[in-house]
């Protein structure tokens, strides 16, 4: 990979991992539904203007956007507005087991070895973290948070199905005009609060919404699709490993959290896995008999 291109991919994990962090703070003004709303309220205005309509696969999306984007982050944020950033991040590295497991599941695809002890190392750190004296109040968002990056695998799945129909800004801003109003309605029937946050939100609200908005969302993921177009999966993929390290440290800077010396092993031991994962090589197909 080039320089210039490996600058583009790094700014993807650095624009997450501080917009990780924002949104932490934008949940202690904003419920973690109507957050995400609004997210994809601007991110789906920006956007749909340049994109087509994906015609044929608008069925798809409404039901990749409930999946993948409203349940899945009612359930991340949820559980991210419970505990520090720098635990849920951690967390949330399962969706890459997670997804390798459900594609063995729904595509038959081969993991090889390596693989598979990576996904074993994956979970066994977050039982590690799980198993901690400072962790087990926090169990139940911790459950949220992992149970939030299995449904985000099951999104990708769902995703990876109709994939070849639409580029992907196209499918983040349908995912986002669908998305918008479902986390909306989702936030009235399950959160309260939703005028108060409106009215009294301060400009550090307001920020972390904007900034999920157009740099996470918008800018974050133009990059991301960019840069993966341009390049072998395999170069840029390992890129999102320092999202968790970006993440950490700007949790440590802006949020004056302090992980402990535990949560920081288990998020080694976790990274751990997910490295064997992406960087495991590929399994070739068996050669079928003649």
């Amino acid at each position: 990979m080039k320089g210039r291109e490996l600058l583009l991919a790094v700014f993807v994990p650095l624009s997450w991992g501080l917009g990780f962090t924002l949104a932490k703070a934008g949940l202690a003004e904003f419920p973690p539904l109507l957050l995400m709303s609004i997210r994809f309220f601007i991110a789906a205005l920006v956007l749909v203007w340049f994109v087509p309509i994906p015609r044929n696969c608008m069925k798809d999306l409404f039901w990749i956007a409930l999946v993948g984007s409203t349940i899945q982050y009612g359930l991340t944020f949820t559980g991210l507005s419970m505990i520090d950033a720098s635990l849920a991040i951690i967390v949330i590295h399962l969706e890459v087991p997670f997804g390798v497991l459900l594609a063995v599941l729904v595509f038959r695809e081969r993991p090889g070895l390596m693989r598979i002890f990576g996904m074993v190392v994956s979970f066994l750190g977050i039982l590690l973290i799980s198993g901690l004296p400072g962790t087990q109040g926090q169990l139940f968002a911790i459950f949220l948070t992992g149970s939030g990056a299995m449904i985000w695998a099951v999104g990708q799945i769902m995703y990876k199905r109709i994939s070849a129909q639409l580029d992907g800004l196209t499918g983040i801003a349908w995912i986002g005009v669908m998305a918008a109003p479902q986390m909306l309605v989702g936030s009235f029937l399950f959160e309260d609060g939703q005028w108060d946050a409106l009215t009294h939100a301060t400009w550090i609200g307001w920020g972390s919404v904007a900034y999920l908005g157009l740099v996470m969302t918008v800018a974050g993921y133009g990059v991301w699709f960019t840069v993966l177009r341009r390049n072998p999966v395999s170069h840029v993929m390992p890129v999102l490993l320092l999202l968790p390290v970006f993440t950490i440290v700007f949790s440590v800077i802006i949020l004056g959290e302090r992980p402990s010396a535990g949560v920081l092993l288990g998020g080694v031991i976790v990274l751990v896995g997910v490295a064997m994962i992406v960087f495991a090589k590929p399994v070739l197909p068996a050669a079928s008999k003649t």
